[in-house]
């Protein structure tokens, strides 16, 4: 290797560390900034710009080492106590983390910021200039001192700078590359097995060797798809960052918060999600939260509240935006809306909110460089809907609004059920399943020409799924479905609905690949697969079909003439109190509940929900475990404690999935135990049928 190509690679080293560390500075500015004092944490921060500034020199960054070496000096004021990590210092010492990750690229390939870099210089020299505000009393000069005389790191140091150590760089195009090698792995071992039954006659699943080999590259796939998972805290950072510095523009006194953010996702569906998350905690800061002087005319905290929560429930994740503000002027939202030719006659406030994703629509009085354009969510929507997900909002005047986004977790991988429809085979992604069977097992009543089907008490809207898919399929000549078929029943986030197949022909992992971009783009797609017969295999979106399914005039739930529909509704089986903290868990249980013939209440966290059951009777508890007061461990015991509801059944349902966790949930006295990782509807409603002893 020559002297040029190794210095090449000395600077290509250096800035792929420094992109690290630089990530880090600004991460620990902002903490710095909340804690207002912390000696190990300012230590950190100045160990880090100290490494900046000698790679830099190593490497001939010179412009790189000039801004590090005037972040060095100014740190070194806070470390020995002169100055206090006041909001404008930290301003600074982001702005000039923000400089460096901008110069290092382009002194990368040759060129120069050096005007840049001077002009920042003398920024942070003029605050470091400035009249100090002493912080506490000025630490001895440590320079010098041995190593072990310095304070052993914080925990939190420990354990980054551990599992640091035991990661390594890959570069993602080789991830990639390893997905798609196992996707024709596994499509070439259901060659291998069609073969043996075709040319052979045998039974692959009766030869060991093929079972084995079925294992190994079931776990291959498992593991390969993981090593693509990354958590949500790998966006957080810059989230935060653009809150903060939105907060400090627009003079409010914002409290930023996060949770679940280690939940895991394909590296791909969260960077889908990257630019629409930074739209919304904008949009919730800009649009969403009144001014400290408005929020304390309205009797509320003058420090305003962002939150970011992120759970994994079975195979989607659910992220959503909180903002406690003044909510949606959904009045206001109608007349914007109409002006630019939309009819809103008619339309309840519910699904007014939605009209705020229309390309154009705003409703700032003003406009500004960050709101006021009619840009913005919907760019929200179109890039949920490139990540196959859903978008909800809710909003309540006064209160507050949530922005719920709703996405598989991988796009790679599906466990699908496979459907016959005419000819032609299609794929349902399993999570969307509710039930699948032969329509003689599902009682089928027909009025004026609708269909429905009975599943569970609850009669369900019901149609063919070839008229959904404008496709040919089995028929009886008058459009119906036909009554030798079979059924399934998919499920979106709240709405169910039936469709006729003419056959089922089983579950299998599926290879999903996005479709082209030259493509028009089709709601009831979720992708395709190539099968081992070389043809397309087309995975469909259950929330696109139940749309389309209900936006046709041959899809509607019917009732048998001459009976009343509200005789019809499904008898109460029993009242459930649902508690957790977390708006978006309550709603989701709520819905399931509802729609199977519950009545649900529900509590923010556990001395609520003691209070609830002071207030009524329930026939059972749903109990989170993380929640602020009582968390579910303790509603348990207290429960149990009570005279009065000491047999009342409890379910907890938590993301907590170690067996220390279960073990002391069921000590605490629970009747059962759901991680919301392995959350299925199905399964929850079976454990409370057995739980209620599937009472009337």
């Amino acid at each position: 290797m020559s002297l040029g190509e190794r210095e090449a690679e000395f600077k290509q080293l250096f800035a792929q560390e420094a992109e690290q560390r630089l990530a880090r500075l600004g991460q620990d500015l902002l903490q710095l900034e909340e804690r207002g004092s912390d000696v190990e944490l300012v230590r950190s921060i100045f160990r880090e710009a100290h490494t900046l500034k000698g790679g830099a020199a190593v490497v001939g960054f010179d412009d790189v080492g000039m801004v590090a070496h005037a972040m060095e000096d100014l740190l070194e004021q806070l470390r020995s106590g002169e100055r206090l990590p006041t909001p404008d210092v930290v301003d600074v010492l982001l702005a000039a983390c923000d400089e460096l990750v901008q110069m290092i690229p382009v002194e990368l390939e040759g060129g120069s910021r050096h005007d840049q870099a001077v002009d920042m210089a003398a920024r942070l020299q003029a605050v470091n200039m400035s009249q100090p505000v002493a912080a506490v009393e000025p630490e001895p000069d440590v320079d010098g001192a041995p190593e072990a005389a310095a304070p052993a790191a914080p925990a939190a140091t420990e354990r980054r700078s551990r599992a640091e150590s035991e990661t390594v760089m890959v570069p993602v195009s080789r991830l990639d590359e390893l997905v798609r090698l196992v996707g024709e792995s596994a499509a070439a071992h259901l060659r291998v097995g069609r073969l043996l039954g075709e040319r052979l006659g045998a039974d692959p699943d009766a030869i060991p060797e093929f079972r084995e080999m079925s294992r190994v590259l079931n776990e291959l796939q498992e593991r390969t798809m993981r090593a693509r998972m990354v958590p949500v805290a790998t966006i957080t950072d810059s989230l935060q960052r653009a809150v903060r510095d939105l907060a400090r523009a627009q003079n409010k006194d914002v409290r930023w918060e996060v949770r679940g953010a280690d939940t895991e996702l394909d590296r791909g569906v969260l960077q889908q999600l990257a630019d629409p998350l930074l739209h919304l905690v904008r949009n919730a800061v800009d649009h969403g939260l009144e001014s400290t002087a408005d929020r304390i005319i309205a009797g509320k905290p003058a420090q305003a509240n962002v939150r970011l929560h992120a759970m994994q429930l079975g195979s989607e994740v659910i992220i959503t935006v909180i903002d406690d503000g003044k909510g949606i002027d959904v009045e206001k939202v109608k007349a914007q809306a109409a002006k630019r030719g939309a009819d809103v006659t008619g339309l309840t406030d519910d699904e007014a909110l939605y009209l705020i994703f229309r390309s154009g629509l705003s409703t700032a009085d003003f406009v500004s460089d960050v709101s006021g354009r009619g840009v913005g969510l919907d760019v929200v929507r179109e890039s949920v809907d490139a990540a196959r997900g859903r978008l909800e909002v809710r909003s309540e005047p006064g209160v507050g609004t949530e922005f719920r986004i709703i996405v598989p977790i991988t796009l790679a991988v599906l466990r699908c059920l496979l459907v016959e429809v005419g000819q032609e085979r299609y794929a349902l992604p399993m999570h969307s399943v509710v039930i699948a069977q032969a329509t003689d097992e599902t009682a089928e009543a027909h009025a004026e020409g609708r269909p429905a089907v009975w599943v569970g008490g609850e009669p369900i809207a019901v149609s063919r799924l070839a008229d959904v898919l404008d496709r040919p399929g089995s028929s009886n000549g008058n459009g119906q479905a036909p009554g030798d078929g079979q059924i399934v029943v998919v499920a979106g986030l709240t709405r169910r609905h039936a469709f006729h197949v003419d056959g089922l022909v089983g579950q299998r992992d599926v290879v999903v690949k996005g479709l082209s971009r030259l493509l028009p783009r089709l709601d009831v797609l979720a992708g395709a697969s190539v099968e081992p017969d070389g043809s397309i295999l087309l995975v469909l979106d259950a929330p696109g079909l139940i749309e389309k399914a209900r936006r046709s005039r041959a899809t509607f739930r019917a009732m048998p003439a001459g009976i009343d529909e509200a005789a019809l509704a499904p008898a109460r089986r029993g009242t459930i109190l649902v508690v957790d903290d977390a708006l978006t868990v309550r709603e989701l249980e709520r819905s399931i509940l509802e729609r199977a013939g519950y009545e649900v209440r529900t509590a923010s966290d556990g001395l609520e929900a003691l209070a609830r059951l002071g207030e009524a009777p329930v026939d059972l508890v749903l109990a989170d475990v993380e929640m602020p007061r009582m968390d579910g461990f303790a509603l348990t015991e207290a429960i149990r404690a009570h005279d009065t509801y000491a047999n009342l059944p409890v379910l907890i349902i938590t993301s907590r999935s170690s067996e220390e966790d279960r073990q002391r949930g069921l000590d605490a006295g629970a009747d059962g135990y759901i991680v919301k990782s392995a959350f299925d509807e199905t399964a929850l409603l079976g454990a409370i049928e057995r739980f209620l002893g599937g009472r009337p």
